[in-house]
């Protein structure tokens, strides 16, 4: 996918380094969580409804996550891989955050229940056997399929697929299309460098609290005083118990 790389709707560059892989999905499962912050607070439910007022040029733009081997990044993080694109599955739609998942070893430790659950449109192309293209489709028949782009797709309020041709585009029609791409109108949109962005926390791994504000004026009191206790804690710094509980095992 490296051809790609001179488009203008690019918000990164193509990505194939599987640790930097890593690193943008964690930015991208960030950035949906920062846009559900931001519909909260202009009381949107969606992105629809949240640019609807915006000028042009100032709206969020819409993100769409292509993923050309699953089975490279499952080998790498399988765990985080799997729950995180699971969590963007789920979630990110609304936020106008799209997935398009790929891979050529449709095995159920790649494609698990997980990501298939969460993953309810599917494109299958030929494959050797009933059981890959069960593990798509839930149902056998693409192993039937003559290839060069013959396909079933199952939409996801379809009781069964249908089936499609998909149409050949050359290395010689991308280079053209990316050429007349780059020498278009530049988008605006800002260009991430996922070696700058700052280390995220991998997706369900607990993150250290921040100290809390009132931490040196507790310790002041303690200081002061030789015994002290949660409810003097409240007390004297008018909070509730449950902080100053937590004031209290931070003071040891």
């Amino acid at each position: 996918m490296v051809a790609f790389n001179g488009i203008p709707h690019l918000i990164a560059p193509v990505v194939v380094d599987s640790d930097k892989a890593i690193k943008a999905l964690r930015w991208l499962n960030h950035e949906m969580d920062s846009r559900y912050r931001q519909f909260a607070q202009a009381s949107a439910r969606n992105i629809e409804g949240y640019n609807k007022d915006k000028p042009p040029g100032e709206g969020i733009p819409y993100l769409v996550l292509v993923v050309d081997e699953l089975a490279d990044l499952m080998m790498t993080a399988f765990d985080e891989v799997e729950h995180t694109l699971c969590r963007l599955a789920q979630l990110a739609r609304a936020t106008g955050i799209h997935i398009i998942v790929a891979t050529q070893r449709p095995s159920v430790d790649v494609v698990t229940g997980l990501i298939k659950a969460n993953f309810p449109t599917r494109l299958s192309f030929a494959v050797t056997s009933q059981v890959d293209s069960r593990t798509i489709l839930d149902m056998v028949g693409a192993e039937k399929l003559l290839g060069r782009g013959d396909m079933l797709y199952m939409p996801t309020e379809a009781s069964k697929p249908k089936r499609l041709q998909g149409t050949f585009v050359s290395d010689a029609e991308i280079e053209r299309l990316v050429y007349f791409w780059g020498n278009q109108q530049k988008t605006g949109m800002r260009v991430l460098n996922f070696d700058d962005v700052a280390e995220m926390a991998p997706l369900g791994q607990k993150v250290a609290p921040l100290p809390d504000p009132l931490l040196e004026e507790a310790k002041q009191l303690a200081h002061e005083h030789k015994h002290i206790s949660t409810s003097f804690l409240q007390r004297r710094l008018r909070i509730g118990y449950p902080r100053a509980a937590r004031l209290m095992e931070a003071l040891g």
